[in-house]
């Protein structure tokens, strides 16, 4: 982003495509829209660009196959628990894929920033602003799957030390994945696709879910 003019008033807020104004210190859920995040998010590479091929592996590329091995992984998760998976790194739409040796250099002010904004998300799409710890654990364990898959399969990475940082990937295979790079515009309608996807299985539960409680009333 270039830089302010000299003299400018400080600005910490950032214009999105759909003409809403996020600011990053203090985010309002009202400002977040899923066009937003998936038009950034499908610009943003994964591994800083460092992979084989014509196009990048966005993030929002990675976030579909987090949420593919979530659901092989946990065959029974709720709607609202695929949803979480899905939009599990959708702050990088605003703050980018910073690596994990540069997240350890930077310290805590990126996780605060990280933080305050995935809290936003959380409630402008109607989730919970803190997952369980069963939930979280899981979509971490999807995520370090991807990241040996994305390690091994695209970024040149040896198995031996795919496997020392992410882990085995018991039980899943790269045939069973999607890893084939794809132009952003396509990542971009896969995931808006996905996520109105998951959202009505999130209204159609709350209808049956509302439908019992009257029942049983």
């Amino acid at each position: 982003m270039a830089a302010d003019r000299a003299g400018a008033p400080p600005r910490a807020w950032q214009r999105m495509l759909s003409g809403r104004r996020l600011d990053l210190l203090d985010p309002s859920p009202l400002d977040i829209e899923i066009s937003d995040i998936a038009h950034g998010l499908a610009r943003v590479a994964r591994w800083n660009g460092q992979t084989f091929g014509d196009h990048a592996f966005s993030v929002a590329q990675h976030s579909l196959l987090v949420e593919t091995i979530f659901c092989v992984q946990q065959p029974e998760a709720l709607p609202d628990q695929r949803m979480a998976t899905l939009l599990h790194d959708a702050p990088e739409y605003v703050i980018g894929d910073m690596i994990s040796p540069f997240k350890a250099v930077v310290g805590g002010d990126y996780k605060a920033v990280e933080e305050r904004l995935q809290h936003a998300i959380h409630l402008r799409f109607a989730l919970p602003p803190k997952l369980d710890e069963r939930t979280r654990a899981a979509i971490k364990r999807a995520d370090q799957v991807a990241a040996y898959f994305e390690a091994t399969v695209l970024a040149g990475f040896a198995t031996a030390e795919a496997v020392r940082y992410f882990g085995r990937p018991n039980g899943i295979s790269a045939n069973r994945l999607d890893l084939a790079l794809r132009p952003a515009k396509t990542v971009q309608a896969a995931f808006l696709k996905r996520f109105v996807a998951i959202d009505k299985e999130r209204a159609a539960q709350a209808i049956r879910a509302a439908k019992v409680q009257t029942e049983a009333g």
